[in-house]
């Protein structure tokens, strides 16, 4: 898609043709744009979260290219964290894999809104339209056990570009769009949530300089909006005080906005001076987030050499407020291939997924992980280390 795109630099496809001919590949192996280290090359798979930028005319786009394999799991739970669509790429030669029911069932945890199953390599199965029907059927069974909002089935040949960039004349049964018209089409603006507003607090601005009398006793408050849409003039509450004030301008680095919706970064002024820090959340006063300290979450545990155990003790990070936490209980330890629950587990190692309670120190400002995936995602750190070593949803909150 790079490719037929035209969006990569002259320098970069010389590299890849010269890697290709050292490795004594008949074509160009332009999987090497991606698979940047060493081991990937050698082992001719994906390890690590790849972020490659590209453009049309009609949309800016960010590919996370994500390893497939159980073994890196982590790797594959932080690149959907944050992704709006996901493609999952089938080999129309073996159909729907094991991997590929994990790698649905991965991009649904994490409430990626749209999925596309790229049914790959058609060109190796004669273009079959009944192959193709075959892996659609199958695939579709095995998606009405999962959550999924919006699926979209696209045959292409990746080798050949066919239904890549432009529609195939080898697949004229296929009435459908190509797979970067479709990325170019889909429809994201109402995937964030533009009800609820939430804006965690990152920094108070408060420049305070004596030479400068417009800003004298300039005080804002910046952050990233995690949802809804913000107005000067709208009443909204203080978390955790429970005060109310209205907004009486909304900053940006380039000038004064009129409104401010996700993922905006804006500098929020009120008509009251209130005692607002880093960590507190602005609301509205009849719309509030759940205030808890104790969570029920799906945890992805990250961290090698150390497990997850009831009464483990973390440092919890949620939006931009920092807490300690107690792991209460191991709910269960899910199999993400076959989506068995094993009530018996004691622990979560590497890449392991599970229902956990915890008890938190302070008051979080939470919703749950399906209505707003920033404020209902956190990540778990090692008091010991500072290394991030697990990634939450919430389920519930009290």
């Amino acid at each position: 898609m790079l490719f037929d795109s035209k969006a990569i630099f002259e320098d970069q496809l010389e590299a890849v043709e010269r890697t290709s001919r050292d490795r004594g590949t008949e074509y160009t192996d332009l999987s090497l744009l991606t698979d940047g280290l060493r081991a990937e090359r050698e082992q001719g798979i994906t390890i690590d979260v790849a972020y490659r930028y590209f453009a049309t005319p009609r949309r800016k786009f960010i590919i996370a290219d994500t390893p497939g394999h159980i073994q890196y799991t982590r790797n594959m739970v932080t690149g959907a964290s944050t992704a709006d669509l996901a493609i999952i790429l089938i080999d129309a030669r073996k159909g729907v894999l094991e991997q590929s029911r994990r790698h649905a069932f991965l991009t649904t945890l994490l409430r990626v809104p749209h999925l596309v199953l790229a049914v790959n390599k058609m060109d190796l199965v004669g273009y079959s339209q009944e192959r193709f029907e075959e892996i659609k059927d199958e695939f579709t069974a095995f998606a009405s056990k999962l959550n999924v909002a919006d699926l979209t089935f696209i045959p292409i040949s990746a080798l050949n570009g066919d239904n890549v960039v432009s529609r195939s004349e080898n697949m004229p049964w296929y009435l459908g769009t190509s797979l970067l018209h479709h990325l170019e089409n889909v429809h994201i603006a109402s995937d964030r949530n533009l009800v609820d507003v939430r804006f965690p607090v990152q920094y108070v601005i408060r420049p305070q300089r004596a030479t400068d009398q417009a800003f004298h006793d300039y005080r804002g408050y910046a952050g990233q909006v995690a949802g809804g849409v913000l107005k000067p003039g709208d009443e909204v509450v203080h978390l955790p005080s429970g005060l109310t004030t209205r907004i009486a301008s909304i900053d940006t680095f380039d000038g004064p906005v009129e409104e401010a919706f996700p993922p905006m970064s804006v500098t929020l002024r009120f008509e009251d001076d209130l005692d607002i820090s880093r960590g507190d959340m602005i609301a509205r006063p009849n719309n509030q987030p759940q205030v808890a300290q104790e969570l029920e979450a799906m945890i992805c545990w990250m961290a090698d050499g150390l497990k997850l155990t009831p009464r483990s003790k973390l440092t919890i990070k949620h939006t931009t407020r920092t807490a300690r936490a107690m792991v209460r209980d191991l709910h269960y330890r899910l199999d993400v291939n076959t989506l068995h629950r094993d009530e018996e587990a004691t622990s979560l190692g590497l890449n392991e997924i599970g229902r956990v309670s915890l008890r938190i120190t302070q008051p979080l400002f939470v919703d749950d992980y399906a209505r707003n995936r920033l404020t209902g995602g956190f990540i778990l750190v090692d008091e010991a280390t500072n290394g991030t070593v697990g990634a939450g949803m919430v389920i519930d909150a009290r």
